[in-house]
């Protein structure tokens, strides 16, 4: 085993993708060690923030790079880029909203991100069209394995419940009755009535005489409907004969 590549035998069920028409790259897991430089920087300099440092913790687990693997030839090709390197350039892709290439010169500019990527001082950042071939060589099917395997860590340090579950679906047309002010003038009545009826339940306003108007506030705000209906339909009819004289 050489640091920084990945060697497995044909046990393991994965043939070369010279095979199938795909150029050939040697899947490498990590990069270069660090530089003399970067053992010469101060601690403060080379300190991460709080939330990167539990992200690098994190992303070093093996099974954050196993989606990639059949993605790669494992013996032949020219070398890739360090999947732990791509992994972390990706996520302060999406974390900053940043485009390919502002990422790139972001991180190039900052000790502090380049150290989060494992890329050395002396070192150069990948270049955007780099990763995006990266990205478009693995599709989907990468970041559902990432996901899979995020939601399995999460599982496993008892931080997600994944005994259920919740679905965003898609919206099914259906009739609404859009509120009116007759029909919220009949819902207030109705309101009203219902609080007079426990306060008298639980003893207060005895010499009080509440009449319960909620049948009329009804049949009014029903009526006032049908009327508004009506006028409606005469208005329709009345245009639509306009329409057709003018034929």
């Amino acid at each position: 085993m050489i640091r920084g590549w990945t060697v497995l035998s044909s046990k393991d069920g994965l043939k070369p993708l010279m095979q199938e028409g795909i150029e050939a790259i040697v899947f490498r897991t990590v990069g270069d060690q660090c530089s003399l430089w970067e053992s010469l920087l101060p601690e403060e300099v080379r300190r991460l923030p709080e939330e990167l440092a539990r992200v690098d913790a994190l992303l070093d687990d093996p099974a954050f790079v196993r989606p990639f693997v059949p993605f790669f030839d494992l013996r032949i090709g020219r070398p890739s880029t360090p999947m732990e390197t791509y992994l972390r350039l990706m996520l302060l892709k999406f974390r900053y909203r940043l485009g390919y290439e502002s990422r790139c010169r972001e991180v190039s500019d900052s000790i502090t991100w380049r150290m989060f990527c494992r890329i050395p001082l002396d070192g150069a950042v990948p270049h955007p069209t780099t990763l995006m071939k990266l990205t478009t060589r693995c599709g989907t099917a990468a970041v559902d394995g990432l996901n899979e395997t995020l939601l399995a860590k999460a599982a496993e340090a008892k931080l997600l419940r994944n005994n259920r579950i919740r679905t965003d679906t898609t919206v099914v047309p259906a009739n609404v009755a859009y509120p009116t002010d007759s029909g919220l003038l009949a819902k207030a009545v109705r309101r009203i009535a219902a609080t007079s009826r426990r306060i008298r339940a639980a003893g207060g306003a005895v010499r009080t005489r509440v009449r319960d108007r909620s049948r009329a506030a009804g049949k009014r705000a029903h009526a006032v409907a049908a009327k508004l209906r009506s006028r409606a339909a005469v208005g329709r009819e009345q245009a639509t004969a306009a329409v057709l004289k003018s034929w």
